[in-house]
């Protein structure tokens, strides 16, 4: 069974410009509001990551997945250890739930704290969703949901700049050692995936520029590898539901 992608690399250049071009509009709006300070003015007004979640959608329709399967506007499906979760983007498809993908950015100026938050928010994700799923809250038919999780990091010298470890009791793991934030994300998905609470991880920088420039650090973690791994799921899960 063949898969179709669309134009991976155009659409990341587009992706990447609207990335910066929105952050730059909200935080102008709300900075004329008085509603916002700082950098938090340009992360909070949601639309920012929307050219990636375009490239998802793209995927999907070529593979054969309905316009009315796809879902970002009523995306809550139930959890385990709370009631729902809203996800950016869900496929569902005759009451199966087939994929389900998040979009996320980390700017600066902050990368320790934010590097955390991310962290903490990615294995709760998925340990909410998976628990869910074994306890069958998605039916009990056998189709398993693909999930995946993309990042825009910012190219900038505090997140590629190796940082130190606090290790005042016990020793950090040695991959960790002298790594800059970017190098921690990639030792994270690659973990992530490795322990399978995602099926999809992908790592795309870019520096505040504005022109669409855009680099990926890993193959194993390119939105080609991402799109390619969600478009044979969703194709072969619908045949199968033939």
């Amino acid at each position: 069974m063949s898969i179709k992608l669309p134009d991976i690399e155009a659409g990341l250049r587009n992706a990447v410009r609207q990335y910066w071009s929105t952050l730059a509009k909200q935080a102008k709006k709300q900075r004329a509001g008085k509603e916002d300070h700082g950098q938090r003015a340009a992360v909070t007004g949601g639309k920012q990551m929307d050219g990636f979640a375009d490239l998802v959608r793209d995927t999907l329709l070529l593979n054969g997945v309905s316009e009315q399967d796809i879902h970002q506007r009523k995306k809550a499906i139930p959890g385990f250890f709370r009631p729902t979760k809203d996800w950016d983007l869900l496929v569902v498809h005759k009451g199966h739930l087939l994929a389900a993908v998040e979009f996320k950015s980390h700017r600066g100026p902050s990368f320790g704290n934010n590097f955390n938050n991310r962290t903490e928010e990615a294995l709760g994700i998925a340990s909410d969703i998976w628990t869910a799923y074994r306890e069958g809250a998605f039916g009990h038919d056998g189709v398993k949901p693909w999930l995946g999780w993309i990042m825009l990091l910012e190219d900038t010298a505090k997140s590629t700049t190796p940082v130190k470890v606090v290790e005042p009791h016990f020793a950090v793991f040695p991959e960790f050692r002298n790594t800059s934030y970017a190098e921690r994300y990639q030792i994270q998905y690659r973990k992530l995936k490795l322990e399978k609470l995602y099926d999809g991880a992908a790592l795309v920088m870019a520096p505040e520029s504005g022109k669409g420039i855009y680099s990926e650090p890993l193959a194993d973690l390119s939105m080609r590898r991402f799109l390619a791994s969600l478009a044979g799921h969703v194709a072969s899960t619908l045949v199968s539901m033939k």
